[in-house]
């Protein structure tokens, strides 16, 4: 990766990480979950409004490294409005993504791309993943 696209990715992450997105719980959401990433640590309650198969509203609490919160962050501005089909198939792209693996480049991911690099990093990729499998597991749980 050049070392513009570098800083710029890490300029990202680091926004969503002191400005985080979507940041709080939902009241009366339909679907909540907790999960932790025990090697590290990192742990996020992640609260849905799922309306007629729709995220209308996502949000998260939680604590963690700079990588697992600006993911959280990304992720829940990603879902809002998509079908939770279109949620599920989100959250592989990005598994896909953290493994290395190339994926469509005419998907737009916005600021999920930033977390491109994280795959070269084995140990923080759980960090990265953490939000997106709380995610899955809550819509299909529900």
């Amino acid at each position: 990766m050049s070392n513009n696209l570098d800083q710029l990715y890490r300029s990202v992450i680091m926004d969503h990480y002191k400005k985080p997105r979507n940041k709080g719980k939902i009241e009366d959401s339909n679907v909540a979950i907790d999960m932790n990433n025990p090697t590290c640590g990192d742990r996020i309650h992640l609260t849905l409004q799922v309306d007629d198969n729709i995220v209308t509203d996502a949000k998260f609490e939680g604590e963690g490294c700079s990588i697992s919160m600006s993911s959280a962050s990304m992720m829940t501005q990603m879902i809002k409005g998509k079908t939770t089909e279109e949620a599920v198939e989100l959250a592989h792209v990005f598994s896909e993504m953290m493994l290395g693996h190339e994926i469509d480049e005419d998907l737009d991911l916005g600021d999920v791309a930033a977390l491109t690099g994280v795959a070269q990093f084995p140990a923080r990729i759980k960090c990265a993943t953490l939000s997106w499998k709380a995610m899955e597991k809550g819509i299909k749980e529900n």
